[in-house]
């Protein structure tokens, strides 16, 4: 993974957005844990922390649909770009900044700011 410095963040190079499944994930491994990255059918590039705030269920096995990822564990749901869970389910996981540029997906190791 080739890593750049942009606007005082570290990203790294994930790969192509082709090289992430339409409606699925892509695993990036990081010294805080596992980052799932996910693309819906609009090719809308999304990250979250990989593990549901339910019981750790592996958010990048889940069913993407729209701007949301159903957990496989328990069918709990969280919206993409916030990382927050929809309701009537509770909590929410970290949310990470991606790029896209020239067909390429950058993402930043640095969380945006907690759900609320």
């Amino acid at each position: 993974m080739q890593a750049i410095k942009l606007d005082q963040e570290q990203w790294v190079e994930v790969g192509r957005v082709d090289d992430i499944p339409r409606l699925g994930a892509r695993v990036v491994k990081s010294s805080d844990g596992d980052i799932a990255v996910f693309r819906n059918q609009e090719d809308e590039i999304f990250a979250l922390g990989n593990r549901c705030p339910h019981k750790g269920g592996p958010l990048s096995e889940g069913i993407v649909f729209g701007r949301t990822v159903a957990c496989p564990l328990h069918n709990w749901c969280m919206e993409l770009d916030t990382g927050q869970a929809v309701v009537p389910d509770e909590g929410c996981v970290p949310s990470y900044p991606v790029r896209v540029f020239l067909g390429i997906v950058y993402l930043s190791l640095t969380p945006k700011p907690a759900c609320p």
